[in-house]
């Protein structure tokens, strides 16, 4: 089971060059039941990358373009006056899928980002008084663009909450690039992820079972409390205005247990939960206006929280 999650890589990587950081994200967030922020440049593949993930994991996948006017309805689905019957009806939304990928999350008002935090915490979508269960797996890729500001509206810390990850995918380095630049002169096309040869090497039923074997992982009383003291460590930062909540402790604690699962090992090691660290906090805390001003990042203070933590032997 192990290896059908390994193979996914290389299926990927038949459509989307590099950005191998993004793909472990993403399918650590599969099993451990989370979710995932991804933050990058137009023409980065993020899209391309989630659609390509739910080919070879053989799931359905769904992509919203978030806009101005969505309304909450537009995502979840609403009820329909039927003239056959003379009654009303539930038309399911798009978030009805496996993967719902929610195309720049921050163009739309709080009202329709919203809609989003009962399915993504609960697994499930409460219309006119009946709640309606969503598929599982279920994951929803949100991304966003960090260097357009105009129009947008930023998420709020509740809901940033919700991810497990803030992914970043970054520009290609030369190699890649040529990489890329190089399939395309060949015919490949984004649009026609088809033509990638993506082979399904795994399904939902797959992804169920290796969360439940993911939730069996041993975590030692002594990593436990290295999770926690850098979680309290992030609260008396002198950078942050606010810290971890216990949340994004629980949340890291299942990621480094996916991690360790998909490592081959049956335990969690401290490496593990440092090599999360970045992705699973960088969106749940704040920087003080003042270190913002000093050019200070929040992965820059979250490296010097680990370099400062005692580490369990």
């Amino acid at each position: 089971m192990r290896d059908r999650f390994l193979a996914v890589r290389h299926e990927v990587g038949k459509a989307v060059v590099g950005q191998h950081e993004a793909v472990d994200g993403i399918l650590l967030a599969l099993l451990c039941h989370g979710h995932v922020l991804l933050e990058g440049v137009p023409g980065v593949a993020k899209t391309l990358l989630v659609r390509a993930l739910a080919e070879a994991l053989e799931l359905d996948s769904t992509r919203v373009q978030f806009t101005p006017d969505l309304m909450p309805g537009d995502v979840t689905g609403s009820m329909i006056y039927d003239t056959r019957s003379g009654d009303f009806e539930f038309r399911e939304g798009p978030v009805f899928t496996n993967l719902l990928i929610a195309d720049e999350i921050n163009r739309t008002p709080p009202k329709t980002q919203s809609a989003l935090l009962e399915a993504m915490e609960e697994r499930q979508v409460s219309v006119d008084g009946q709640t309606r269960r969503l598929p599982q797996p279920f994951l929803v890729a949100a991304t966003q663009n960090p260097i357009e500001h105009d129009g947008t509206y930023p998420l709020p810390e509740a809901q940033l909450d919700r991810f497990l990850f803030k992914l970043m995918l970054t520009l290609p380095e030369r190699d890649t690039e040529l990489e890329i630049l190089t399939r395309h002169a060949h015919g490949f096309d984004g649009r026609r992820l088809s033509d990638a040869g993506i082979e399904r090497v795994a399904d939902a039923a797959t992804i169920l079972e290796a969360g439940k074997r993911v939730g069996g992982i041993y975590v030692d009383p002594e990593v436990l409390g290295y999770i926690v003291d850098l979680v309290q460590a992030t609260r008396s930062a002198p950078s942050f205005a606010m810290g971890i909540s216990p949340r994004g402790g629980t949340r890291l604690l299942a990621a480094a247990q996916a991690q360790a699962w998909m490592s081959g090992r049956g335990f969690v090691t401290p490496d593990d939960v440092k090599a999360l660290i970045s992705p699973a906090f960088r969106h749940r805390v704040m920087l003080r206006p003042e270190a913002q001003m000093d050019g200070i990042t929040v992965d820059q203070v979250l490296a010097s929280i680990i370099d400062t933590t005692r580490v369990p032997r």
